[in-house]
């Protein structure tokens, strides 16, 4: 089923095995986003990180770039914006960036094109990425006089300290492998939509709840010193796992040779 979402630059698309399609949708601009755009994904990903019947979401983009950052046009309105309006525009954007990275459903995006700005942004906030072979990532902020300021969390915790002080600064342009090899990207690969559905059915063997609680973990245990504390917390997150319906069924299956009852039959 298609939902067109056109009054805010993206299409979805749910398919009946639980993977939502959404196409950013402005291939004349090269995705460039806006606005609208902003406050139609944070709604979005909100609703189908709630959604029992989504197992994960893949991010892609219309046209011959996946997104090519912010719309010009709307960064110039917000340069003359009042000071009060242009840092709630900028906190939207970061709730959105933060709603997709945040998602308890898996997210996973195919990268190709352009990809600049915010669009390294957006992927920077995938769980899994695709790469498709001449795509060409820039974080060109500091040409235009600017900084990746509200990207920058979720892009240093995906590329390092390192790259980002190589990037940021210089904002020259890499490519597929570069971004592979810093951590950006996983795979590179020119038929993605190949790789997007292996990556899926991997997911579906796994426990909705755990999958959702995996990424969490993740985030809690990032940069963390292995302390007593940090030990106590993970060993807190497994004896809730263990006692958990999805816990239990998990085991039962195991033990009697068959296949859960999340897992496609």
């Amino acid at each position: 089923m298609a939902q067109d979402m056109a009054d805010v630059t993206f299409v979805m698309q749910k398919r009946a095995d639980g993977l939502v399609r959404i196409t950013l949708d402005r291939p004349e601009k090269h995705n460039a986003f806006t606005a609208d755009t902003i406050l139609g994904l944070t709604r979005a990903f909100q609703s189908l990180g709630s959604d029992p019947d989504v197992r994960a979401i893949l991010l892609t983009g219309n046209g011959p770039s996946f997104c090519a950052g912010a719309d010009a046009g709307w960064m110039r309105a917000q340069a003359t914006a009042s000071d009060a309006d242009n840092r709630a525009d900028a906190m939207r954007l970061s709730d959105m960036l933060a709603t997709i990275n945040d998602c308890p459903k898996t997210v996973i995006c195919v990268a190709h094109g352009n990809v600049f700005g915010g669009g390294v942004g957006l992927v920077a906030c995938a769980d899994l990425v695709v790469v498709v072979p001449g795509t060409e990532f820039r974080l060109s902020e500091v040409r235009l006089g600017l900084t990746p300021a509200t990207i920058s969390p979720f892009v240093v915790a995906k590329i390092g300290q390192s790259q980002a002080r190589r990037f940021f600064l210089t904002a020259e342009g890499f490519g597929a492998e570069a971004a592979v090899a810093m951590g950006l990207a996983h795979v590179i690969s020119d038929e993605p939509q190949t790789r997007v559905e292996a990556w899926f059915a991997q997911l579906q063997t796994g426990a909705p709840g755990a999958l959702a609680d995996a990424k969490s973990l993740i985030e809690q245990v990032s940069n963390r010193p292995i302390s007593i504390s940090l030990r106590s917390e993970t060993a807190d997150r497994i004896a809730e796992r263990r006692a958990s319906a999805e816990g239990r069924e998990g085991l039962s299956a195991f033990l009697d040779k068959r296949k859960p009852e999340w897992a496609p039959k």
